[in-house]
């Protein structure tokens, strides 16, 4: 469907340019290049009441709510990777910077920053640096989190240890990459997104690197979402192609990852000058880049988006599900659009939240049954910093 921008934004708390050639125009405005931003395995589920059981995947309402219940923080320097560890603290990553920080969400000390240490060999240039994160899930037992990172030859993922007894800055620990050789992008297009999926598998999204034309390569990491063993850094044996890491192709610029309430993989990815797209990744999916773009790719043997906008409206870059709904934190739009679904179809257009209240929004994050955190992106060299950017920002969503 071709998706018409909602007027105004449904609060309920009130509250206080062309790119370098070879990147559309329709990515950003600013003067440097814009940013850009499998099902997984799984079974159905249900969600007990006291009185009754409900499916899980029950249709949103059409029409949503956010409540902007407090700002954690201000001041964040280039916030790309937003990541939750297991007792509520949230990871930020600088992708300038390269740093790891992590903030308390509640309690005395909600708020309040400790810096963990900089990612080793990370090479910040254009849309590179230290972008993805994601927290292990064993790391109860193991202090392990992934960094996808942009170096000076390639992008890679990296474990990171976290040892909260070294002294401030110096807690993380860099293992051998997880795997590298992903092509980069020497200004645009390294996609970075990095999310453990409900098959406890790693996925990583690559950009095309500014080289369409691999993003149709079998053979090329770029212009795929990825699906990694992280015992091993190789394959799974289920996955489209046993030998290979590739769980979907034909993508521009992934960024964003979100997994729905019958573990659905969901994707947010940049377009080029006409629509960006969430897209319903299916395995071995080929989503049309560069051959198509939008929808009517379905003649051609390509997967269709079931939502498009004007990159002017969205550059979506965070992916979240929550309450039955897609939220898309959105950089050149400025805005949080939420896309509520039925199944695999959504139930009404999406609708427009926080337009241009906070800048440009980079990251978003479900956190409890009905709360996002939000992370806003003016500090990277592509927005108009004011006063307290960025900002992580604690919603309440419906």
């Amino acid at each position: 469907m071709r998706v018409r921008p909602i007027a105004g934004s449904l609060l309920t708390l009130a509250f206080a340019a062309p790119l370098l050639a070879g990147c559309s125009a329709a990515d950003d405005t600013s003067p440097e290049p814009a940013e850009e931003s499998a099902a997984a395995p799984g079974g159905e589920g249900e969600r007990e009441a006291a009185d009754e059981v409900e499916p899980e995947d029950s249709p949103a309402p059409a029409a949503g709510e956010v409540e902007v219940v407090e700002t954690l923080t201000e001041g964040l320097d280039s916030p790309w990777g937003l990541a939750q560890l297991p007792d509520g603290e949230v990871l930020v990553g600088s992708r300038d910077a390269g740093t790891l920080t992590v903030i308390p969400t509640s309690g005395a000390e909600a708020g309040e920053r400790t810096e963990l240490g900089a990612v080793p060999g990370v090479s910040a240039n254009g849309e590179g640096g230290l972008l993805g994160l994601a927290v292990d899930p064993e790391f109860e037992t193991n202090g392990r989190v992934y960094a996808y990172a942009t170096t000076a030859s390639d992008n890679r993922i990296i474990p990171l240890e976290l040892d909260p007894a070294a002294p401030e800055g110096q807690r993380l620990t860099a293992g051998d990459p997880l795997l590298d050789g992903i092509p980069r992008g020497q200004v645009i297009h390294n996609g970075g997104g990095l999310a453990f999926g409900p098959d406890g598998m790693l996925y990583a999204t690559t950009g095309d690197a500014a080289e369409p034309a691999l993003a149709q390569d079998a053979d090329s990491l770029a212009g795929k979402i990825l699906r990694i063993d992280p015992a091993t850094g190789q394959a799974p044996e289920d996955n489209p192609d046993p030998d290979s890491l590739v769980y979907s192709s034909g993508h521009r610029n992934v960024q964003g990852l979100a997994w729905d309430a019958e573990d659905r993989l969901w994707a947010a990815e940049f377009g080029d000058d006409s629509w960006d797209e969430l897209n319903l990744i299916e395995p071995g999916g080929n989503y049309g880049w560069p051959e198509h773009e939008g929808e009517g790719g379905a003649d051609d043997g390509f997967r269709d988006p079931v939502a498009v906008w004007p990159p002017s409206e969205a550059s979506p870059s965070g992916l979240a599900y929550s309450q039955g709904s897609l939220w898309l934190a959105t950089l050149r739009g400025e805005r949080l659009w939420r896309a509520p679904l039925d199944g695999t179809e959504l139930v009404a257009e999406p609708e427009a939240f926080l337009t241009g209240d906070y800048g440009r929004l980079r990251g978003a994050l479900a956190v409890g049954e009905d709360e996002l955190l939000v992370v806003s992106n003016e500090t990277d060299g592509r927005g108009t910093p004011e006063a307290g950017d960025d900002r992580l920002l604690r919603l309440r969503v419906r």
